[in-house]
């Protein structure tokens, strides 16, 4: 999908349509907030990266896995930069993104891509 203002709600539309698919309702919540955060930081790397000229033209993509006991999701975008936690300002409209990661998925990363830019991922465990 191409980094825009509508990204966040097509990857949870996306998200949500494919866990009831797969007979995993009970994860919809969970994923699909996660999911809005790791495209909110994606789409902000996308359309503003540093110190890089903008790469407007790079793709933002969702992927979700199902490998029973777990849904793995994760979100490329075309940034290099390392994403850091930080300590979360609950009064700040900013900067809780992957403390909300970190809580409501059981585990998350990020992996460089060989063509540049990095995946950030996140991984649930399902009921089965």
């Amino acid at each position: 999908m191409r980094p825009q203002a509508d990204s966040v709600k097509t990857a949870r539309d996306v998200t949500r349509t494919t866990l009831q698919r797969w007979g995993l309702s009970e994860l919809s919540d969970d994923a699909t907030l996660v999911v809005s955060e790791l495209v909110t930081n994606a789409v902000r790397y996308a359309l503003y990266p540093s110190p890089a000229p903008p790469a407007r033209d790079h793709p933002i993509t969702l992927m979700l896995l199902r490998i029973a006991p777990h849904v793995l999701l994760a979100v490329s975008d075309p940034s290099d930069r390392a994403p850091s936690p930080s300590q979360p300002d609950f009064v700040s409209e900013h900067g809780r993104g992957l403390y909300i990661v970190e809580t409501y998925s059981q585990a998350w990363g990020w992996d460089t891509l060989d063509e540049g830019g990095k995946a950030v991922w996140a991984l649930f465990r399902t009921g089965d």
